[in-house]
């Protein structure tokens, strides 16, 4: 077989083989210590669980890293904040956006589609969002550019997107966050037919469920979620491919002020994928509980197992990984 001339090149970027192991090891410490708390109504306790468990394995790590989408822009969280430097201080400079629990309210009720969530990227590559709502729009890979945009109505969107796949738009599943700021999106969706799957949380899995439509039956994700989330599951779409459009909402004068504190001057500007998160990427993303896109954390009288995807944006390489763990 032949390998394309590309991989035959040296690596172009800061991730190599060893560090993609270690930055799994980081994700599943994370799901393991947020799944001790799977089911038991704590929130607090199991995002705190997993904010130290993913601060210490990174700082196991040869990597002279930052933080720049992290826990609490507005909370004063005490590590994993943005602007926090973590690895053991050598090695390359990257930065890194986490969600060491991608959704709490899921973990605490047991519900599927809680992950831990890295991304890591090279340095200035990942959009410094503040901790705001942003529109989105995304789809998988395969379509002509511009399929779907985000200033487009909802019906003009699913339209294109069936025309593109070749179905009828009744054959396409939208996944829709199950918010009230939702209902007049969700109404007009429900006028084209097309199916609509809500989910409680977790946007993150929602973008990249759209992105692995062979294996979510998920073909258009759209709705206002966290800024922060969107530039994660920008990572993902582009180790996976696919396009996304993003505009942060900013309607108040103290959010835009915010913004600009964070270098954003045009409070209207849309954002591709590769504008949130550019050059060399990697996302990795451990399952905590059962979801269609990884198995939780299982755990058995004596050992515990993990399930992860992980992936890389120069290769476009996705792993999934299963790991038996002592208890």
């Amino acid at each position: 077989m032949d390998v394309p001339a590309k991989l035959l090149n040296s690596n172009p970027a800061i991730v190599d083989r060893r560090m993609v192991l270690e930055i799994v090891r980081v994700t599943e410490r994370a799901a393991i210590a947020a799944a001790n708390w799977c089911g038991k109504g704590d929130e607090k306790s199991a995002d705190r669980a997993a904010v130290e468990s993913m601060r210490s394995e990174l700082g196991k790590i040869a990597i002279s890293a930052r933080i720049v989408i992290g826990e609490g822009e507005r909370d004063k969280a005490p590590m994993l904040f943005i602007g926090e430097e973590v690895g053991a201080g050598d090695g390359p400079e990257i930065d890194i956006a986490v969600d060491p629990l991608e959704g709490t309210t899921l973990c605490a009720k047991n519900q599927p589609d809680a992950l831990a969530v890295l991304a890591v990227a090279e340095r200035g590559g990942l959009l410094a969002a503040p901790d705001v709502y942003m529109h989105k729009i995304a789809v998988g890979p395969g379509y002509p550019d511009g399929v779907v945009h985000i200033d487009r109505p909802i019906a003009d969107n699913v339209a294109a997107l069936a025309r593109a796949k070749g179905v009828a738009a009744q054959e396409l599943t939208v996944c829709v966050l199950d918010r009230p700021r939702h209902a007049s999106l969700i109404d007009e969706l429900r006028g084209t037919g097309a199916a609509i799957k809500l989910i409680p949380d977790g946007d993150v899995a929602a973008i990249v469920h759209a992105a692995m439509t062979s294996d979510t039956g998920v073909d258009l994700y759209v709705g206002a979620g966290g800024a922060p989330e969107g530039v994660l599951a920008a990572a993902a779409l582009r180790c996976l491919g696919g396009q996304m459009h993003a505009r942060l909402i900013l309607d108040t004068p103290e959010k835009r002020d915010r913004a600009a504190r964070f270098g954003i001057e045009d409070p209207e500007r849309i954002y591709a994928a590769d504008e949130l998160a550019s050059g060399d990427v990697m996302f990795a993303a451990t399952g905590i509980t059962d979801g269609s896109l990884l198995r939780g954390v299982a755990f058995q009288e004596t050992t515990l197992t993990s399930h992860t995807v992980v992936m890389r944006s120069w290769s476009k390489t996705v792993r999934w990984i299963t790991a038996r763990h002592e208890r």
